[in-house]
C-alpha cells in the first residue's frame, strides 16, 4: 500500500500577511497595488511580512486587484437641491487627480418599496461611498470607506462624517435679522436630520436672547412643497413675525409664493432668509440672504477624509465640522414696519 507524501505547509494568504504586519486586509491589497496613498511606516511593515512569510501573490488575485472600479458612490436624497453640486465639484477635485471617478445615485422607489442608493451602490463594487442624504436606517460597516456628511436621523457605524456648522450658521443669520430691527423670527423646518440640527440651533440661540421659539413645518419635505406649506402653517399658528427664515434655499422658494398668495412683499412686509447659498439663492428673483454652507469646502474635506481612510483602513473614524458665513442679500434688506 503506498503511503501518502508529507503534506506541504499551507500557502499563506494575504489574510495571513494582514495579521503578521497588524494591518488590514485592504492595506496589504494596497501594498501589493503599489499605491501612493499607503503611509511609508505602514508600507515596510506589509512588505516585512511578506518577506518572512514568503507570499507570492496569485495570478487570479492581482487580475481581480487591477480590476478595481476606482469609483466613489455619491449617495444623495434629493436630486432638486442645487446645495448638492457644490458638494460634488469638491469630491470631484479632490479625488479626481487620484484617478477617483465620483457616481451619483438617489433613493427612489418603485411601487411601494423605496430602493435604497447605499445598497445598490455595494452591489456594484465601490471603492468608497459618500452618504450626503438620509442613509434610510441604520447600517452595519458597508466594507468600504465611506463618509457620512451631515447631520443624519440614521448612522453608519465606522463610517468618518463631515458637516457643517449649523450652530454657527443659525446664529450668525439670527443676529443679522435681529440688527435689522426684528424679534419675532419665525423658522420654516422640515423632515430629515439636516433640518432638525438646525430647528435645534434656532430654539437654542432664540432661548439664549430670552425669545420664545416660532416655528412650523415639522413633517414636510426640504423641498419647495414643504417651505410653502410650512410657511402657511407658520402665519396661522404665529401670526406677526416680521421675518421668516427657512431651513434651505429650496424651502424659502416655497416660502416666497405661500407669502404672496398671504399679500406679503418681500422684504417689504417679511423678511426672507434661508440656507445653504446655492445658485437659488443667488437668482435675481430671491436674491436671498442665505448661510453659506459652503458645500464646496465641505466636498473637499470629505474627499480628504475617503483618501486617508484608503490609505489607512484602521484608523480610528474622524469627525471634520466646516465654519459656515452669512451671505446677505436684499431679501432682508428694509427694517419691520411698525406694529
Amino acid at each position: 500500500m503506498a503511503t501518502n507524501p508529507a503534506r506541504r505547509p499551507p500557502r499563506p494568504t494575504i489574510y495571513d500577511v494582514a495579521r503578521e504586519a497588524g494591518v488590514s486586509k485592504s492595506l496589504v491589497s494596497l501594498v501589493l497595488n503599489d499605491s501612493p496613498l499607503v503611509a511609508e511606516a505602514k508600507r515596510t511593515a506589509v512588505r516585512e511580512a511578506i518577506e518572512r512569510l514568503g507570499y507570492r501573490p496569485s495570478r487570479a488575485a492581482a487580475m481581480l486587484a487591477a480590476n478595481r472600479s476606482r469609483m466613489v458612490g455619491l449617495v444623495i436624497d434629493d436630486f432638486q437641491n442645487p446645495w448638492f453640486v457644490a458638494l460634488l465639484t469638491g469630491v470631484r477635485e479632490v479625488m479626481g487627480p487620484e484617478g477617483f471617478q465620483v457616481a451619483v445615485r438617489e433613493h427612489y422607489r418603485m411601487g411601494d418599496r423605496t430602493l435604497n442608493a447605499i445598497e445598490g451602490f455595494l452591489d456594484t463594487q465601490v471603492d468608497a461611498l459618500l452618504v450626503a442624504g438620509e442613509p434610510g436606517r441604520s447600517f452595519d460597516f458597508p466594507g468600504v470607506p465611506t463618509v457620512l456628511e451631515g447631520h443624519r436621523l440614521h448612522d453608519i457605524a465606522g463610517a468618518d462624517h463631515v458637516r457643517a456648522d449649523e450652530a454657527l450658521g443659525v446664529r450668525l443669520l439670527m443676529n443679522h435679522l435681529r440688527e435689522r430691527g426684528h424679534r419675532r423670527i419665525g423658522h420654516v423646518t422640515g423632515a430629515g436630520g439636516v433640518a432638525a440640527a438646525r430647528l435645534q440651533a434656532y430654539i437654542e440661540d432664540s432661548a439664549r436672547e430670552g425669545e420664545g421659539p416660532l416655528y412650523a413645518g415639522e413633517g414636510h419635505g426640504t423641498n419647495e412643497e414643504g417651505g410653502y406649506l410650512g410657511t402657511l402653517e407658520l402665519l396661522d399658528r404665529h401670526p406677526g413675525v416680521t421675518a421668516i427664515f427657512a431651513a434651505n434655499d429650496t424651502m424659502a422658494l416655497g416660502a416666497r409664493a405661500a407669502l404672496r398668495e398671504r399679500g406679503f412683499e418681500v422684504p417689504s412686509g417679511m423678511a426672507l432668509a434661508g440656507y445653504d447659498d446655492s445658485l437659488l439663492a443667488r437668482s435675481r428673483f430671491l436674491d436671498l440672504t442665505t448661510i453659506d454652507g459652503c458645500g464646496y469646502d465641505v466636498g473637499r474635506a470629505c474627499g480628504e477624509i475617503l483618501l486617508r481612510r484608503l490609505a489607512d483602513p484602521d484608523k480610528e473614524p474622524e469627525t471634520t465640522v466646516v465654519p459656515t458665513r452669512l451671505v446677505i442679500r436684499s431679501s432682508t434688506s428694509e427694517p419691520p414696519r411698525p406694529a
